[in-house]
């Protein structure tokens, strides 16, 4: 990533030069400040088992998933004990980082060029993954996916959660919205 001043990521000058146009047009916004627009994009790593035999394995998808956002994961832990499962409150469970600003749209890019083709059996992301409030979740079975990742450095493969969080009201301007970021939905 370069930190200077004069850089701006490729999508979000994709998005003030043409999205929010294309965006204006097709839904009729009288205003500049109705055109929806990315929020937030949340990541989370959940260890689950294996972090309750190995409070290591926490560590290791904390430092994986700073690697893939380009910013510091936070460890989370769990908030109550849950004797059944093993799990002793303030347990690391895994770990989670928000990206705002150019890391989120640095990242919404290496998602949808670099990380989504490279998925065995890729066919798109679901197009029924929206909250109704124009949010939309996705999960990656391997975090291996990201080039930023060294495949023979990993000891273990973790799943991986995605969360666009967008200004859109509704779920068809969501979609909208991330079909104009080339987000490559299969329905």
């Amino acid at each position: 990533m370069l930190d200077s001043a004069n850089y701006s990521p490729r999508l979000k000058s994709h998005y003030a030069e043409t999205v929010r146009a294309a965006l204006k047009e097709e839904f009729g916004y009288k205003n500049d400040m109705q055109i929806p627009r990315l929020d937030k994009i949340v990541l989370n790593i959940g260890c689950g088992a294996e972090a309750v035999k190995d409070s290591k394995k926490a560590k290791s998808a904390q430092e994986d998933l700073t690697a893939i956002a380009g910013q510091k994961a936070v460890v989370t832990k769990a908030k109550k004990s849950i004797a059944g499962f093993r799990v002793r409150e303030d347990m690391p469970l895994g770990a989670k980082v928000t990206l705002r600003g150019d890391r989120m749209y640095d990242f919404l890019d290496r998602l949808v060029t670099v990380a989504l083709p490279r998925v065995r059996d890729f066919r798109g992301v679901p197009g029924t993954s929206f909250d109704g409030r124009g949010n939309y979740a996705m999960g990656l079975k391997e975090h291996i996916v990201f080039p930023e990742i060294d495949f023979d450095k990993v000891d273990e493969v973790w799943g991986m959660d995605i969360v666009i969080t967008t200004t859109a009201s509704t779920d068809a301007e969501a979609k909208a919205l991330l079909k104009h970021f080339n987000m490559p939905f299969n329905s």
